[in-house]
C-alpha cells in the first residue's frame, strides 16, 4: 500500500465530554461520533489509532478499591484493562463504519525507566474530578497526590516517560498489509525490564508522548493529536489570545503551556516533526478531515514563521 500513514490519537473529548458522566453508554455514544470521523481518513490514508484513559483508568481504580476481599489490582493492570476496554468499542465502532475494512486492537506494553524521576512527582491526572473538601479528604486518607484540573482536582499518578514500544513489530506488520490498528491506549501498559522479563509498574504513561514515539518509530507521514481546543493558542484565556495555523518547533518551544493538558501534546509534536521532518497536528475531533487538508487545527512544520488564524479564519474553520 502507497497510501500516507496517519497516527491519529483520540483526546478524551473522544469519549467523555466535560461534565459527562462516566457511563458506558456516553462513551460509546461519543466513540461513534469519532468512528464517522476516523473513517473517513481511513478511506483515504494508513491508520493508527491511540486514545486516552484517564478518566476509565482512574474509575477502574475507585471500583477496584471498593471491594476489600482481595488486594487491590496494581495499576498497570487496570491499565490493560481500559486499554482493552476502550480499544473494543473503539474497534467495534470502526467495523461499523467500514465493514470491509481489517481492523484489529492491540494490548501494548510500553517500556519505561525504573529510574525515571516521574516516579517521585506523580503528575498525571486520572478519575474523575473532586471538589475541593474531597479532594483534601482523599488526599489525607488515602495519601494521593492530587492535581488541579479546571475549578476541581484530580487524582495524580506517575507518568513516565516511554523508551520502547514491545509491539512494535506487530503493530508494523499489522500496518504493512494494510489493517487498520488500534493501540497504546492510554500511553500503552508500563512495564520495566528486569533480569526475569518484563515486569508492570504503578505509573500511566502519558498518550501523547508515546503515541509520538509510536509515529516515530513507524515512519508516519502525519501525526494528529485530537483534543477539545480549536488549534493551539498563545497567551490563552487572554483578551489577546491567538489561535496558531502553523508553527515550527522552535517557535512553540520558547513557550510554557498549562502542564496537565496542552504542554504534554506541545512536546509531542515537537519531538516527531523534529525527529522525521514531516507534519503534525493539533486540533478538535470534529475538525478532523479540515484540519488534515490544513483548514483548521494547528499545523507543526520544521521551519516556518508562526501565523495565525484571524477570528473570521476560526469561525470559518468550524
Amino acid at each position: 500500500m502507497n497510501a500516507d500513514l496517519v497516527v491519529a490519537a483520540l483526546g478524551g473529548n473522544a469519549l467523555l465530554r466535560k461534565g459527562e458522566p462516566l457511563e458506558a453508554s456516553v462513551q460509546r455514544e461519543n466513540v461513534q461520533r469519532a468512528a464517522v470521523l476516523l473513517a473517513a481518513v481511513a478511506r483515504e490514508h494508513r491508520l493508527v489509532v491511540t486514545h486516552g484513559n484517564g478518566p476509565q483508568v482512574g474509575l477502574l481504580a475507585l471500583q477496584n478499591d471498593a471491594y476489600r476481599e482481595v488486594a487491590p489490582y496494581p495499576l498497570d493492570v487496570l491499565d490493560a484493562e481500559s486499554e482493552g476496554m476502550i480499544g473494543y468499542v473503539v474497534d467495534q465502532h470502526l467495523a461499523s463504519e467500514l465493514p470491509t475494512a481489517r481492523i484489529a486492537t492491540l494490548l501494548t506494553q510500553v517500556v519505561v525507566d525504573p529510574d525515571d524521576p516521574a516516579f517521585l512527582h506523580p503528575t498525571k491526572p486520572i478519575g474523575p474530578v473532586y471538589g475541593d473538601a474531597d479532594a483534601r479528604h482523599l488526599a489525607a486518607q488515602r495519601g494521593w497526590a492530587m492535581v488541579r484540573d479546571g475549578a476541581g482536582w484530580r487524582r495524580a499518578v506517575a507518568s513516565p516517560a516511554p523508551r520502547r514500544i514491545i509491539e512494535l513489530d506487530a503493530i508494523g506488520l499489522l500496518v504493512a498489509h494494510g489493517v487498520i490498528v488500534v493501540c497504546a491506549g492510554g500511553g500503552g501498559i508500563p512495564v520495566v525490564q528486569t533480569d526475569e522479563g518484563l515486569r508492570g509498574v504503578e505509573a500511566v504513561i502519558d498518550k501523547d508522548a508515546t503515541t509520538s514515539l509510536l509515529a516515530r518509530e513507524l515512519h508516519a507521514d502525519r501525526l494528529v493529536l485530537l483534543t477539545d481546543a480549536p488549534a493551539v493558542a498563545l497567551d490563552w484565556g487572554m483578551p489577546h489570545e491567538r489561535a496558531l495555523r502553523i508553527v515550527a518547533p522552535d517557535t512553540l518551544r520558547t513557550v510554557a503551556f498549562a502542564p496537565g493538558t496542552m504542554q504534554p501534546k506541545i512536546d509531542a509534536v515537537c519531538d516527531f516533526v523534529e525527529g522525521t521532518g514531516r507534519p503534525a497536528h493539533i486540533g478538535a475531533l470534529d475538525d478532523l478531515t479540515a484540519i488534515l487538508a490544513g483548514h483548521a487545527g494547528t499545523t507543526i512544520v520544521p521551519h516556518t514563521q508562526p501565523r495565525f488564524y484571524d477570528a473570521h479564519d476560526m469561525a470559518a474553520s468550524r
